[in-house]
């Protein structure tokens, strides 16, 4: 049995910080910047009935009018079984957030997870984007 909680007390940093320092959107990130990330942001995580952490979604909000969905990561021997959607139906349900006018996102490859929840892309030419040096957060 998986069980998703909000409760930031349960996440295993160390697993998190080990899967998102391998993904296309943060790779070899400083375990310090996803710690301060966490700490500053919503997040869900699911788990074992042993506590073993196998997903975890972040939301990062001011709380009143915008959050932005991020680093949804399923492991790789849980995926299939809806478990981005359910976090992602999760953070979206905070009572906490319930007065946001809208949530953003980016992804390469799971558009129909997300379309699944009521997000729809965007009109090209709206939203711009600054990347700043990746060395401001990637390990050297």
């Amino acid at each position: 049995m998986i069980t998703l909680s909000a409760d930031k007390s349960k996440l295993q940093l160390d697993t998190v910080y080990g899967w998102l320092s391998q993904t296309y959107w943060s790779p070899n990130i400083r375990r310090e910047v996803v710690a301060k990330a966490f700490a500053n942001s919503f997040a869900v995580g699911a788990y074992l009935s042993d506590g073993e952490q196998v997903a975890v979604a972040r939301a990062v909000s001011d709380g009143a009018t915008f959050a932005w969905l991020c680093d949804v990561f399923v492991a790789d021997s849980y995926r299939g079984r809806g478990l981005a959607k359910q976090m992602t139906q999760h953070l979206l349900a905070l009572p906490e957030l319930q007065t946001l006018r809208i949530w953003l996102l980016g992804t390469r490859d799971a558009h129909e997870i997300y379309r699944a929840v009521g997000f729809n892309e965007v009109e090209p030419g709206r939203f711009m984007v600054l990347r700043t040096p990746t060395t401001n957060w990637q390990a050297g």
